[in-house]
């Protein structure tokens, strides 16, 4: 989508973010982001996940020999918030794109995906958080529910990419010297409607 919405001198620049996005978005929510999202073993806080870095406390279940074995739920749970977390960041890719400098966009997706998406999922998906409707004392005695990570991802996506937006500014050439806005189309509307499908 964003491929086909910049002009072709920028379509590697954004294909290799988009790409980068979810590279670093393993890493970096594999080493921090789930500790910060999930809470673990570690005493209750309603702000931020404070254990299971690394995810240095899998939960053991019992194998088909009655053996402990690795915790799957714990992996699966991780894929899941590191796919969502790359979504996160990828959002973010269309608002600032053609405009940004490739070391700036690469710090900023490391701090989305290990500490801003991560403490967000936290509020929300943990039952420690406060936000979630799991939590024992829910806010305004309700919570929020976020079916399928709908409201989680888009929100962060949204608002980081809102304050990217607005913190570089238009793309050079957009206006002229009188403010007019310049017609910059994208290059190829068949990307465009391939990437609407994929999402």
């Amino acid at each position: 989508l964003c491929a086909g919405s910049v002009r072709s001198k920028n379509t590697m620049n954004i294909l290799l973010k988009n790409v980068l996005d979810a590279c670093v978005g393993s890493v970096f929510s594999y080493l921090l982001g789930y500790g910060f999202a999930y809470q673990g073993d570690g005493a209750g806080n309603a702000f931020i996940g404070t254990s299971n870095f690394a995810l240095n406390q899998l939960t053991p279940t019992a194998g088909l020999d009655d053996s402990d074995t690795v915790g799957v739920t714990d992996w699966a749970g991780f894929l899941f918030q590191w796919a969502f977390a790359a979504a996160a960041a990828t959002i973010v890719s269309g608002s600032v794109a053609e405009r940004t400098s490739f070391l700036a966009y690469l710090l900023y997706s490391i701090f989305l995906t290990s500490f801003v998406y991560p403490v967000v999922v936290h509020w929300v998906w943990d039952s420690y958080g406060w936000l979630s409707a799991f939590n024992g004392e829910p806010l305004l005695g309700v919570g929020m529910i976020d079916f399928a990570g709908s409201g989680v991802v888009h929100m962060v996506g949204g608002f980081a990419g809102l304050w990217g937006a607005t913190m570089v500014g238009p793309r050079v050439g957009r206006f002229d010297a009188d403010g007019n806005a310049v017609d910059m189309p994208g290059h190829s509307a068949t990307l465009v409607v391939l990437g609407t499908f994929l999402l």
